[in-house]
């Protein structure tokens, strides 16, 4: 369906009408407040059968919006697209570790958790939309910055590995503790939950209750994972819409993901070595591209480097999917044999 001239879809550039992005942020709003409404007149604990039928619909929801991109826009950007998606989508299954800690810690009722996964997916989608909107600012304008984007991959890999193994989990240290610790100096705080309520008055005095707290701790969560999310898929695609609806997509269906892994979490042991190993093949590819791309003069003198072939989206999703296979076959065989993990 790509049509020369007025088409959607141009040799080189994905041209996205906007009332395809008013159409897609209004459909998606539509959803969450949907779902945001339901759990506020009826917050309970999500059942295995409740949260399994969800994840399909929506991972099928996500892999379906594949076969539109490709038959509206072209085959190469349904590929970025499905690559884009498949590595956020591991890469929120990962942010699902770090949300089991501050649950943990704030020991949030198992009935109250769905409903802070929800606020923190929203918080999540409004963080990651900035930080679309500066980062396709910044590449239209300046190449180099794939360098920057490379490179922070590669530390953030390292990081992971190094973490996964000396750990042998994640940490437990929760993100934002410090904007909770100052919040509960400096304003008067409750140790009980009162509902899905954020403050309570008490003899004519309002309190910040637990929730809020924990909301805080999401939040600042929502804004560390966005540093390293936003890069990796603008190393998959350039196009600000698929970076977006990956996201979204991604983003969408992980609350009831939660629920359904919660009791396999502790035994994906190694998924943070397979995610470093995602996040530095794409740091490497962003790098590559810097270099077909560079126009800084203390490097070859400004010209391009193209003595490297640059990766394409196929390799790279074959990589993604071949890494997520076996570190998952082999978190789960490992554990196994663990006595420990079995529990």
């Amino acid at each position: 369906m790509a049509v020369q001239g007025k088409r959607l879809f141009l040799e080189e550039v994905m041209v996205v009408a906007p009332w395809v992005w008013q159409l897609s942020i209004g459909l998606i709003t539509l959803v969450i407040l949907g779902d945001l409404i339901y759990q506020i007149r009826k917050p309970h604990e999500p059942t295995f059968k409740e949260s399994a039928i969800q994840s399909v619909i929506y991972i099928g929801l996500a892999l379906l919006f594949t076969f539109l991109v490709t038959e509206v826009w072209g085959a190469r950007f349904g590929g970025e697209y499905l690559a884009g998606f498949i590595t956020e989508k591991s890469l929120s299954v990962d942010n699902l570790f770090v949300f089991l800690v501050i649950f943990t810690k704030f020991a949030v009722p198992r009935r109250l958790q769905s409903q802070a996964l929800l606020i923190g997916i929203v918080l999540a989608l409004i963080l990651r939309g900035i930080f679309i909107a500066a980062g396709a600012a910044a590449i239209e304008q300046f190449s180099w910055v794939f360098y920057i984007f490379g490179f922070f991959l590669l530390y953030t890999a390292a990081l992971l590995i190094w973490d996964t193994l000396k750990a042998g989990s994640h940490d437990e240290k929760v993100p934002g503790g410090k904007a909770t610790a100052f919040i509960k100096r400096h304003f008067p705080t409750v140790d009980e939950y009162h509902g899905a309520k954020l403050t309570i008055v008490q003899n004519g005095k309002r309190f910040i209750t637990p929730l809020m707290l924990v909301m805080i701790a999401i939040g600042m969560t929502d804004l560390l994972f966005a540093l390293d999310s936003i890069p990796a898929v603008y190393g998959l695609t350039n196009e600000p819409y698929i970076v977006f609806m990956a996201n979204a997509f991604a983003l969408m269906g992980l609350r009831q993901l939660y629920f359904l892994l919660s009791g396999l979490m502790e035994r994906l042991k190694y998924l943070g070595v397979g995610l470093a190993i995602i996040l530095a093949w794409i740091g490497v590819k962003l790098v590559i591209h810097a270099m077909h791309k560079n126009e800084l003069p203390f490097i070859n003198g400004g010209e391009h480097i193209t003595v490297i072939p640059e990766i394409s989206t196929e390799l790279s999703l074959a990589v993604i999917l071949t890494t997520l296979v076996v570190t998952t076959i082999w978190s789960l065989a490992v554990t196994r044999k663990d006595p420990k993990q079995k529990a």
